[in-house]
């Protein structure tokens, strides 16, 4: 993939999960041919990584193509980064996420959404599991936070959870 216009290339991508999705195609597994799962391997991507964020759209109107492609971005980057392009070979047991009412410091979600951010950044999501869900919008809506926000400041502190811990607490204070 051409990293300097990969992003009209998600673009497309979007546009025709959306088309597949509207003709009421609710097969994940059937979206995309072999050069276009290439194509989204090649940043950090999964086809759940389209599809969980088209399904949201259209029954939820949002997240928007924009949060998608930023949040798909901050993936790409660790992903190129971090990971020098090779994917993850774990992927996160969602039975080991915290429950869903776990607070911390006070805030709701946030036991939850930490370690669903380093799997997203690492490209350990399971399929059943998405970054970015009804649950996670609410946590982030209440706390000021972008999805591709959080990713970036869990890279940052990705070694001091307590310090991520601390810039959730400053931005809803802000």
């Amino acid at each position: 993939m051409n990293h300097y216009t990969y992003q009209k290339a998600l673009k497309n991508i979007w546009k025709d999960a959306l088309a597949t999705y509207e003709t009421g195609n609710r097969e994940p597994d059937s979206y995309f041919d072999a050069g276009t799962l290439t194509e989204l391997a090649s940043l950090g991507l999964n086809t759940m990584d389209v599809y969980d964020y088209v399904e949201d759209f259209i029954n939820h109107g949002e997240p928007d193509f924009e949060s998608f492609l930023m949040v798909c971005e901050a993936r790409r980057d660790y992903f190129l980064t971090v990971q020098s392009g090779m994917p993850s070979r774990k992927t996160l047991d969602s039975s080991t996420l915290p429950a869903k009412k776990e607070e911390a410091v006070g805030i709701v979600w946030l036991p939850r959404i930490i370690p669903k951010a380093f799997a997203k950044l690492r490209g350990e999501l399971p399929a059943d599991t998405m970054y970015g869900c009804g649950g996670d919008r609410k946590f982030f809506k209440e706390n000021k936070i972008h999805p591709a926000e959080f990713l970036r400041a869990a890279w940052a502190y990705e070694d001091n959870t307590s310090k991520l811990v601390d810039w959730v607490l400053a931005r809803k204070s802000s």
